[in-house]
């Protein structure tokens, strides 16, 4: 059996693990096709060592990792840093890993805040979803300006 790994964090203020673990509960496969391992560390920069972790010792064929990023410039720099981390975990374990991070400056409302995370985290933790299982999912959608956490964009067209 296949393994998801989902992994969040203690920083952030929205429980986004929960949600891509529900997202991923609802998929048809699961429990079947594969299970889910989740992970918390404590803030995003402990994000790229655990999706290492994840792949080499428990196995996952992909992970979505989960931050929260918080309103200081000192966090976008680490937010970058943690950015960082999670693409070398992917070229060294040739795995992918989704980023799935939303900044808590994103939105003043904390409830539009909360709905973004809940979006964004079941959205990408679909995309992981697709890409083992459904590619065709994300072949249907490219270039169609599609988003997480806001409503999509929609296509341009050359005129």
């Amino acid at each position: 059996m296949d393994r998801i790994g989902v992994v969040d964090t203690m920083f952030a203020r929205y429980d986004m693990g929960s949600e891509a673990v529900a997202e991923l509960q609802a998929c048809e496969g699961h429990g079947v096709l594969f299970e889910i391992i989740r992970r918390t560390v404590p803030g995003f920069k402990d994000l790229g060592v655990e999706c290492k972790r994840l792949v080499e010792i428990d196995g996952c064929r992909i992970v979505v990792a989960l931050g929260m990023p918080g309103k200081a410039a000192i966090d976008q720099v680490c937010a970058h840093e943690a950015s960082q981390g999670i693409m070398l975990a992917q070229l060294l374990t040739n795995t992918h890993v989704l980023e799935v991070f939303v900044h808590e400056n994103e939105e003043e409302d904390p409830e539009r805040l909360a709905a973004v995370c809940a979006d964004r985290a079941r959205k990408h933790a679909l995309n992981a979803y697709w890409m083992l299982y459904e590619p065709e999912q994300l072949l249907a959608r490219a270039g169609k300006g599609v988003r997480q956490g806001y409503p999509d964009a929609g296509p341009i067209s050359a005129s």
